[in-house]
C-alpha cells in the first residue's frame, strides 16, 4: 500500500444460487415438456394445455426475474480500516468504526465445522436491531470473515 492508501476490500454478493436454480428449473421444464409431448408418426407435438407445464414456466420466469433483479442491483460489502459500507447500485450505507458498538460472531452449531453457516451481527449505535451478515452470501467468504475479525479487534481497541 502507498502512503495515503488504506486497506479496503470489496466483497460482491454471490449470485451462484440464482444461476444454478434458473438452470435447474429450465432443464426440468424442458424434460417435462419432452416427456409429456406426444410422438405421432415421427412428429412431436407439445401438450400446451398442461397446468404443470404452466406452473413450471411460472417458476422459471420468477427465477429469471430474481436473477436479473440481483444482477441489476449489484450488491456488495466494502470493508476498510475506517469501517464497513453496505452498497448496491442505487444506495449505500456506511458505518464508521466509532458508530459500531459491537461485532458478534455466531458459534459453530453444525457438526461439519464449515464456515458456510456462520453469521456476524453488527450492533450499530443508531439502530435498534443489529445488521446481520451471512458469510456464504458473499464471494471470498473466508477473507470476509478475516476482515470482520480484524474490524472487531479494531473496535475493541478503540472502545478501551
Amino acid at each position: 500500500m502507498n502512503n495515503g492508501e488504506q486497506k479496503r476490500r470489496i466483497f460482491k454478493y454471490n449470485l451462484s444460487f440464482y444461476y444454478k436454480s434458473t438452470i435447474i428449473y429450465f432443464i426440468v421444464l424442458i424434460l417435462y415438456g419432452v416427456i409429456r409431448g406426444e410422438f405421432i408418426e415421427n412428429s412431436f407435438t407439445l401438450i400446451t394445455r398442461d397446468p404443470i407445464l404452466y406452473f413450471l414456466a411460472i417458476i422459471l420466469v420468477v427465477s429469471v426475474a430474481a436473477l436479473v433483479y440481483n444482477i441489476v442491483r449489484n450488491m456488495y460489502i466494502e470493508v476498510s480500516d475506517e469501517g464497513i459500507v453496505f452498497a448496491d447500485r442505487f444506495k449505500s450505507k456506511a458505518y464508521k468504526i466509532d458508530q459500531i458498538k459491537k461485532i458478534k460472531f455466531s458459534k459453530q452449531i453444525r457438526a461439519s465445522n464449515s464456515p458456510a453457516f456462520r453469521t456476524v451481527r453488527i450492533k450499530v449505535n443508531s439502530k435498534v436491531t443489529p445488521v446481520v451478515i451471512r458469510f456464504s452470501d458473499y464471494e471470498n467468504q473466508d477473507e470476509l470473515l478475516l476482515r470482520m475479525e480484524e474490524l472487531k479487534s479494531k473496535i475493541e481497541k478503540s472502545s478501551v
